[in-house]
């Protein structure tokens, strides 16, 4: 199971929100190119960058900090945030992102997701599907939908995705466990996709329980950042992996 730290972008600042309120942000010390670096050095393979200042924008607004991470570390970077259209899309690579996150986008133009699913290949594009209550909400989680997860990985399966992220809003940044049955079901249901959990993680024992249940990979953010999960930690499960 892959162990996938996270960043979060305001400002070019590592920043973590709750329940995906950008009213309720923390800005973290340390450079998002430093914080890379460590995990890095840890062992970690890939790492999860979110610009949320895209997310608002409609636009990327941090690329300059994915190349410079990119450039510093080598890592299998997956960038999110404001990929609208291809233009978009193709800076994000450009830029150093081996693959990249799209949930607005999917939602709002499936078509063009199917495009690009073909032209880009399944391998660099994740769906991204952030999910409040079973429905999935977009523009950095400020609109609500009335698309269950379910029916839009059922329309993107057949085009060959192979690659989900799911966040479950009420969740991510509280420190409380992940919800486990969203994560077993989708990854059940869907074999020939990847399902990463995104949002919940609070501790170690929570990582292990994910991996007991047959859970591809996780994503960490907050947990590291407040000290509740170690880069000990990390390092020590990827060497017995």
């Amino acid at each position: 199971m892959d162990i996938i730290p996270a960043i979060d972008l305001i400002d070019g600042r590592c920043v973590r929100l709750t329940k995906g309120d950008y009213a309720q942000s923390r800005v973290y010390d340390g450079s998002p190119v430093d914080m890379a670096k460590r995990y890095a050095d840890c062992g970690v393979r890939r790492i999860h960058i979110v610009d949320l200042d895209g997310a608002k924008a409609k636009h990327p607004c941090n690329l300059d900090v994915l190349e410079s991470v990119a450039t510093a570390t080598g890592l299998d970077i997956e960038w999110g945030g404001g990929v609208k259209d291809e233009s978009a899309l193709r800076s994000a690579m450009d830029a150093g992102a081996s693959r990249v996150i799209c949930g607005s986008v999917a939602v709002d133009n499936r078509d063009m997701f199917i495009e690009w699913l073909g032209k880009y290949g399944s391998n660099r594009l994740i769906l991204g599907a952030d999910v409040r209550d079973g429905k999935v909400a977009t523009h950095g989680w400020l609109k609500e939908n009335n698309v269950m997860v379910e029916e839009l990985v059922d329309a993107f399966v057949p085009f060959g995705l192979s690659q989900l992220i799911c966040t479950d809003i009420n969740k991510d940044g509280m420190l409380q466990g992940p919800n486990y049955p969203l994560y077993t079901g989708l990854q059940e249901k869907y074999p020939a996709v990847d399902v990463t959990l995104s949002g919940g993680i609070s501790s170690f024992a929570d990582v292990e329980r994910a991996h007991a249940l047959g859970i591809r990979a996780v994503i960490v953010g907050k947990a590291i950042y407040e000290g509740r999960i170690t880069l000990k930690d990390i390092e020590q499960w990827l060497l017995k992996e």
